[in-house]
């Protein structure tokens, strides 16, 4: 098995984080800085993603094994689990498959329900972009400006430009899988698996993705889940108002 790429930074209790679709750790790098004045703060690359190895293959199971795998590689016992998104979905199938391993889960907008593909524009925006004609990323940036027009999505994606070459730019991800596999990233958690750890589960409240009456699914996994609210935010809540996630995220952890 490949190991994933990882940044470690602080002592203390172990903290896994686990970014969302089409993201890397080092969306999290600033939350890291600050929880590592008490954690041991892990931002992982999940495969396909970031500076983590490529795979057609590409589903939870394979990303908690991928996990399973780093924790037995970097010797960690026990560690707290906290997943955004797609990390979210990989962090809660983590949770009931090694519930010994988790000690305590913290999932980001989103919850165990199947969730229809939804990613279809911005998997097709991407899918147009040919680096063998660019050089800048604002070209780049041009290209997906004719069908995603919130240029926070966009600049979210654009993090992914690196040079692979002098002379050639490319997506950090893995483009062609993730566009392949992209049902499985709403996968369900499986029926009847269940946590019994401490458990948050924190919203945005401008966001759509965990619903009031999903709470009853929530709770039949995770039954001391607690679910938080972060206002004036949407679906990516740790950049949209990263004060009052912070707040909510350490009082729970504390």
């Amino acid at each position: 098995m490949e190991l994933l790429h990882s940044k470690i930074q602080g002592i203390g209790t172990p903290l896994i984080i686990l970014h969302g679709y089409f993201g890397m750790g080092d969306n999290w790098k600033s939350h890291a800085n600050k929880l590592s004045e008490d954690f041991e703060v892990h931002l992982v690359d999940q495969r396909n993603h970031g500076r983590s190895f490529h795979s057609e293959a590409f589903n939870y199971e394979l990303m908690v094994e991928d996990l399973h795998f780093y924790f037995e590689q970097k010797q960690l016992k026990k560690a707290i689990v906290l997943g955004h998104s797609m990390g979210g979905k990989t962090a809660m199938l983590f949770a009931v498959e090694y519930p010994e391993l988790v000690e305590k889960l913290i999932v980001v907008d989103i919850a165990p329900k199947y969730y229809p593909p939804h990613h279809d524009t911005i998997i097709n925006a991407l899918n147009t972009v040919d680096f063998s004609q660019l050089e800048l990323r604002s070209e780049v940036d041009d290209i997906l400006k004719e069908s995603i027009s919130e240029e926070g999505v966009r600049q979210f994606l654009l993090k992914n430009v690196y040079r692979k070459t002098k002379t050639q730019m490319d997506f950090r991800f893995n483009l062609k899988s993730l566009t392949d596999n992209n049902p499985e990233v709403g996968a369900a958690l499986p029926s009847f698996t269940t946590y019994s750890g401490e458990t948050l589960f924190i919203r945005g409240a401008k966001s759509n993705y965990i619903l009031d009456n999903d709470m009853a699914l929530i709770q039949a996994h995770f039954e001391k889940a607690k679910l938080e609210t972060v206002p004036n935010a949407g679906h990516w809540l740790h950049a949209e108002n990263p004060t009052d996630f912070y707040n909510k995220l350490i009082a729970f952890l504390k």
